[in-house]
């Protein structure tokens, strides 16, 4: 499994095209949800997409982040805190918590060689969940029709699907970040993750409800939106 993790985000992906570009989509104030839920996820009622940092913990729901039987993931990733979640191209991937989106990637902007930057993931998604913490999904093979900024999701509702798109290998996997909102858009060094997330994806895969709040609190509080 360690081999496979390095396979993945941050090595070369010389077999890739690379599709024509787009800009990151930018979250407006009052979007309507999206009308048909994913899978495990409840219809959503249109509202404004103001997440509420006052949500209790005790009415936060968490699920995995990909809608499959066979996924696998490790604790570790390459450079900085994130995990790297492995599953066949085209499974669902899902919002990990109710929120709203705060920004996608359309379109695969990413150049073979390019230095890191904010167009590594491909296509992606970026969500503000109503605990305040920011989740990262990136690498999709297609972003949901619909899901867009400032859109309103549920927990479980499908986001898009597992891709190999960005700098991903030619490796089908989703690749996925736990971050503070700090600049909201466009700070992808934070976006892109923080804090080690896979304590949280074994919690949430067992259906358990463990919330990183407190570490991505504490985080933005010691180094104030800055990446070591």
């Amino acid at each position: 499994m360690l081999i496979i993790c390095l396979a993945g985000c941050g090595a070369s992906d010389a077999d890739r095209s690379v599709s024509t570009p787009t800009e990151f989509v930018e979250p407006t104030p009052t979007e309507s949800a999206l009308a048909t839920p994913g899978p495990s996820a409840s219809a959503a009622t249109p509202r404004a997409a103001t997440p509420s940092r006052t949500t209790t913990k005790a009415s936060v729901r968490y699920v995995f982040p990909v809608d499959a039987s066979n996924v696998a993931f490790h604790p570790t990733h390459a450079k900085y805190p994130a995990t790297d979640v492995f599953a066949d191209c085209g499974e669902p991937v899902v919002a990990v918590t109710s929120g709203a989106i705060l920004e996608t990637s359309l379109t695969d902007r990413y150049v073979e060689g390019a230095p890191d930057g904010p167009y590594n993931g491909g296509l992606s998604v970026s969500l503000l969940g109503d605990d305040g913490v920011r989740y990262y999904g990136s690498h999709l093979s297609k972003v949901r029709a619909g899901v867009r900024a400032g859109v309103r999701v549920t927990a479980g509702q499908r986001l898009g699907a597992v891709g190999r798109t960005g700098h991903a290998n030619n490796v089908c996997h989703l690749h996925f970040g736990i971050s503070p909102p700090c600049a909201g858009t466009g700070d992808w060094k934070v976006r892109r993750g923080v804090i080690w997330p896979a304590v949280y994806l074994s919690s949430w895969r067992k259906r358990g409800n463990q919330s990183p709040v407190a570490k991505v609190n504490a985080w933005q509080k010691a180094h104030h939106c800055q990446v070591p």
